[in-house]
């Protein structure tokens, strides 16, 4: 087969993951007879550099054109630290999720047993966790009016839904309950925002379509709650734009790091496939950064947009094998040797 593959590696240290992750699918292609046509664009704080924003026409060109998008990460602190930047890397991320219709965000959240241990959770409450939060990604407050009033003294953010919006995100919600335990959680604020409202009645007139899936509705601080407690009483959560933005960050914390964690994200044009860390732009050159989130991103990608389910198991069973044998960077390193982030990527190609 062979597989048109955008490649935005981003700022700080997404072209330092993007990278081995690139080695790692470039062995796969070798070892099942693919073959991968990569074709970089910029995005975020390097493409406002080059170009002046941070999402130009021209990487939007290639992403519409690849099958699927590859994504590292975008973020610098010369804008993070302005106040008043015009400009900022994260307007790029918001403008692609529009114009490639990336409406979906599906953050899975399991545990490694050989790390199990590094989580800040007691074993016994996190043990057997796998859960799968979908985020609503192109509606809510992030794209509501906002903006300043009374001499620039009060500020507003709208959170805004239409019932069309919430029901393609709950669609894609039931089909994975359908393929999992049957069981999915819608989460909301439906006591207190009129939004939520509107979710909680668009996913009940939706149930007698998929009878079979058990359907709960919880709000988002008792979600909050639990997911500390007792994260493993979960399966598949549907949740808002802000809501899934601060939940899916708490879940990550279940896995030990922010490292080991991929998602993709599902368009109505090209799915784009990242891992849930952001730049990191203390650790970017010194060649120390978590690459496995990245790589399981891209084995995301070739199970979801490809449907190559082989190959994706492949690359899962070297990094559990990283990740058993001490292949791994500083961040799970411990008191052991700590591998450089193209050490642990040329180990992973290797094996696979």
């Amino acid at each position: 087969m062979n597989l048109k593959i955008a490649l935005l590696a981003g700022d700080g240290i997404g072209p330092e993951v993007i990278d081995q992750a690139v080695k790692v699918s470039n062995a796969i292609a070798q070892k099942f007879n693919h073959t991968i046509e990569w074709t970089s664009a910029l995005t975020g704080a390097c493409a406002i550099d080059a170009v002046g924003e941070p999402y130009p026409d021209s990487t939007h060109d290639v992403c519409m054109a690849a099958d699927a998008v590859l994504f590292g990460a975008i973020g610098h602190p010369k804008y993070d630290n302005d106040p008043k930047a015009t400009v900022r890397p994260e307007q790029g991320l918001l403008k692609m999720r529009k114009k490639l219709g990336l409406f979906c965000n599906v953050r899975p959240t399991f545990t490694f047993p050989s790390l199990i241990d590094n989580s800040p959770l007691k074993r016994e409450r996190i043990e057997g966790t796998d859960l799968v939060i979908l985020r609503e990604l192109t509606g809510g407050i992030y794209f509501g009016e906002s903006g300043r009033k009374d001499n620039g003294n009060t500020a507003f953010d709208t959170c805004t839904y239409t019932r069309m919006e919430i029901q393609r995100l709950a669609k894609l919600g039931f089909e994975l309950a359908m393929t999992r335990s049957k069981r999915l959680c819608c989460v909301d604020k439906a006591n207190v925002l009129e939004s939520s409202r509107l979710w909680r009645e668009t996913v009940q007139a939706m149930e007698k379509d998929y009878p079979e899936v058990v359907v709960s509705y919880e709000f988002v601080d008792a979600v909050a709650m639990r997911l500390v407690q007792w994260p493993n009483s979960y399966d598949v959560l549907i949740t808002e734009n802000l809501f899934g933005d601060i939940l899916t960050d708490e879940a990550s914390v279940i896995s030990g790091s922010m490292g080991l964690m991929p998602s993709a994200s599902k368009g109505l044009h090209t799915s784009l496939y990242e891992p849930i860390h952001g730049s990191y732009p203390q650790a970017a050159g010194k060649n120390i950064a978590n690459p496995l989130a990245t790589v399981l991103s891209a084995a995301m990608m070739f199970e979801d947009a490809f449907g190559l389910h082989a190959e994706a198991a492949a690359i899962r069973k070297v990094v559990d094998l990283s990740l058993a044998e001490g292949i791994v960077t500083e961040d799970l390193a411990g008191t052991n040797k700590a591998y450089k982030t193209t050490e642990v990527g040329d180990w992973l190609a290797a094996r696979v």
